[in-house]
């Protein structure tokens, strides 16, 4: 979309904003007029998110403090606990948010934005992941699609195969791949202090498409145990993959060895070494510089398999949550629930917006537009769920477990072990 676009819709978003904090900046007691971010976003990702909010500068006179880091989890308790907390910050995880929300370290938002305004532009399931105690917290700005499977469409027509539409035909595709004489599927788990999350983010898109979204939260919110039978079979679907020695090139051993940004490298090849990949949509800045989205490379939803929960799609995303409550802060929230700062960073790739009138045609390629449309349409959303857990379990027992139940060790003694690691 055309910048001047974007400037002539500033006023009335701005307008808004300013009416939503009761005045403007300079009406602040403190008369700073600058509001400070704290949040993970850095390097050319940052670049993006400044440039997003510089119209709101320039409109308000307001000057935005931008932090990046990549210790976020570590730094914001120790600066919240010193009485230095940010104006704002961008959570990776509404956990957290939802944490601090809990303990009364947040500033509730029902009364700085509208109601009518942020339902026409989040799904009700965002709203519902930013609220605590019934009332409202977080504004979310970005959004990662997961279910997604990854393929060359050059590769898949000089070997006659078609895109899935179900879990069966998926598998059924993988046969035909390996009766081909190739490779199905490229996997990698490796990710240093992380290694498992690729396994659990299979695993949480398998639970909904077989259990469904109603257990899928039960899970989530351990109101049924780990090593409930639902949660087995999800494990052993994903190991019908990964642990199958013709479909993923290596085996089990490569599974675990290889890096998850080089995992899909294969794809590119000239004759290549795998045909599938399922992974988010933040993959694509691992690929080859060479490599042009929408002709090198293109996506399919990963199919559904039980026709009663259709295609659902796991989600990941960064919420923005105020500490201080600010006029200017105040401001720059509502700014943030307007189109007009998600469609400056879709116009300039690499990003997916959760807001759901941001125009399709503003994303750079048709990769882009094809994620943010199967978001915008998806019936079924949820968040990822090891992110939602606590963080003994989320990011320590069930990141252990999946990497353990790929290196050979048995289901049931793995779900066993998570579940006694719940707080």
């Amino acid at each position: 979309m055309d910048q001047l676009i974007y400037r002539a819709a500033l006023p009335l978003a701005l307008g808004f904003a300013i009416a939503s904090c009761g005045g403007s900046s300079s009406d602040s007691a403190g008369g700073d007029n600058t509001v400070t971010i704290l949040g993970v976003v850095v390097g050319e990702q940052q670049e993006k998110l400044e440039a997003a909010l510089a119209p709101f500068e320039a409109e308000t006179g307001i000057d935005v403090v931008y932090e990046g880091t990549d210790a976020f989890a570590t730094l914001l308790p120790v600066r919240v606990d010193s009485g230095n907390a940010p104006d704002i910050a961008m959570f990776p995880q509404p956990g957290l948010m939802r944490d601090f929300a809990a303990e009364g370290q947040l500033i509730a938002l029902d009364d700085v934005l509208d109601a009518d305004a942020l339902a026409a532009a989040y799904d009700p399931y965002w709203l519902e992941l930013a609220t605590v105690d019934a009332s409202l917290y977080g504004v979310w700005y970005r959004a990662s699609v997961k279910s997604l499977v990854w393929y060359s469409p050059s590769a898949f027509d000089a070997a006659g195969y078609e895109i899935p539409t179900t879990w069966d035909e998926m598998i059924a595709l993988s046969d035909q791949i390996v009766a081909d004489g190739k490779t199905p599927w490229c996997l990698g788990m490796e990710s240093g202090d992380a290694t498992g999350w690729v396994g659990t983010d299979w695993v949480e898109d398998i639970m909904l498409r077989t259990a469904g979204p109603d257990t899928y939260d039960q899970w989530v919110s351990h109101e049924i145990p780990f090593n409930d039978p639902t949660v087995k079979a999800a494990f052993e679907q994903f190991g019908a993959i990964a642990l199958n020695p013709d479909y993923v090139s290596g085996g089990n051993i490569a599974v675990l060895s290889t890096p998850f940004g080089d995992a899909p490298n294969p794809l590119f090849e000239a004759d290549p070494g795998c045909y599938l990949h399922r992974q988010a949509s933040f993959i694509t800045s691992f690929f080859p510089e060479t490599v042009e989205l929408g002709s090198d490379i293109s996506i399919f939803p990963l199919p559904g398999i039980n026709p009663d929960y259709g295609t659902p799609v796991l989600v990941a995303g960064d919420v923005f949550a105020m500490f201080n409550d600010t006029p200017e802060a105040q401001a720059l929230m509502a700014y943030l629930t307007t189109v007009v700062p998600h469609e400056i960073w879709a116009e300039l790739g690499g990003y997916i917006s959760p807001h759901q009138a941001v125009d399709l045609a503003v994303y750079p390629d048709d990769v882009a537009k094809q994620q943010a449309e199967l978001l915008v349409n998806a019936e079924i959303i949820r968040f990822d769920g090891s992110d939602m857990m606590p963080g003994a379990v989320g990011t320590g027992a069930f990141w252990t477990g999946i990497t353990n139940y790929v290196g050979g060790s048995d289901v049931d003694s793995v779900l066993d072990d998570i579940e006694s690691n719940w707080p």
